[in-house]
């Protein structure tokens, strides 16, 4: 059985739907799944449904970004956790409208850009037909596809997205751990290559937030290479933290499919025996404390 932990939707910066994912995962057979959106758990229900009705299992997740020391824009996956937490979906509400804010100061600059190059600007109204949920930057880079201003989606980044870029706000990492924990759920460290290629130094960070609460790390993913895999994967079991894998796919990257890692490789459902046996863990401890 294959699996894939961290796939996004239309509900971030998704191009699918959470029904459209699971149609796309049965043709990989994928047999579990987590739709973990940026900031939001609005595509979770929808997901589960559909899965149900093919035999797909989705794992409530979200992924947030968070600032640690002097580390911005780290992602943290949190699994297994009370979705429908009114006190957690109203901070989720507040983050998503500071991201709906900023994207569109982004999309203002994008056009401000593309004036100078006498091309038209780009209405909101034409990016959000792409997004379900918040509008994000690989929305934007749709439409600059779309309107064949670029060749690819790395080239909308590199020309007009990365440029314009204007900084997010974040979750501080102890608050963001804790939140996930008190949800019943579990946190784990996404894609660590994307903080630092210094493998000494991206030790001493996952050991750090081990001291804070950190369950596992997103070993295998799309952005390390084999050898920094296996650093991630030796470094979980020396610090016993549980190892998870996902794709990140957002359906816009070329090449990239759901359930498939660096070379194709394919997430083994071995993963999961571990993620579920800490999130019984966690929400035993949960009802003990109430």
């Amino acid at each position: 059985m294959n699996i894939d932990l961290h796939i996004h939707s239309s509900y971030s910066d998704g191009a699918y739907s959470p029904s459209e994912l699971i149609k796309l995962a049965l043709q990989q057979n994928v047999t579990t799944l987590a739709i973990a959106d940026h900031d939001s758990v609005a595509g979770i229900p929808s997901g589960i449904a559909a899965g149900h009705l093919c035999g797909i299992e989705v794992i409530p997740a979200t992924e947030l970004s968070v600032q640690f020391d002097t580390y911005n824009d780290v992602h943290l996956l949190g699994y297994g956790f009370d979705y429908e937490d009114e006190f957690f979906l109203q901070q989720l509400n507040g983050f998503r409208n500071r991201r709906e804010r900023r994207n569109e100061e982004i999309l203002n600059l994008v056009n401000q850009l593309l004036l100078t190059e006498g091309r038209l600007e780009i209405p909101v109204q034409e990016v959000r037909a792409y997004a379900h949920g918040s509008l994000g930057r690989p929305h934007i880079a749709r439409v600059l596809l779309d309107r064949q201003y670029v060749t690819n989606v790395e080239d909308a980044f590199r020309r007009y997205l990365i440029p314009c870029n204007v900084p997010k706000s974040y979750w501080p990492m102890a608050d963001a751990i804790g939140e996930i924990h008190r949800l019943g759920g579990v946190a784990v460290l996404a894609h660590p290559t994307s903080i630092s290629k210094n493998s000494e130094e991206l030790k001493q960070i996952i050991m750090k937030l081990k001291g804070i609460g950190l369950d596992g790390v997103e070993v295998f993913n799309n952005m390390g290479w084999p050898q920094e895999i296996e650093f991630l994967r030796r470094l979980s079991i020396e610090l016993d933290l549980i190892v998870t894998a996902g794709s990140d796919f957002h359906g816009i990257e070329d090449g990239l499919e759901i359930g498939k890692g660096r070379e194709g490789i394919r997430f083994d459902s071995d993963f999961l025996a571990p993620l579920y046996d800490r999130i019984r863990s966690r929400r035993d401890r949960m009802r003990g404390m109430v």
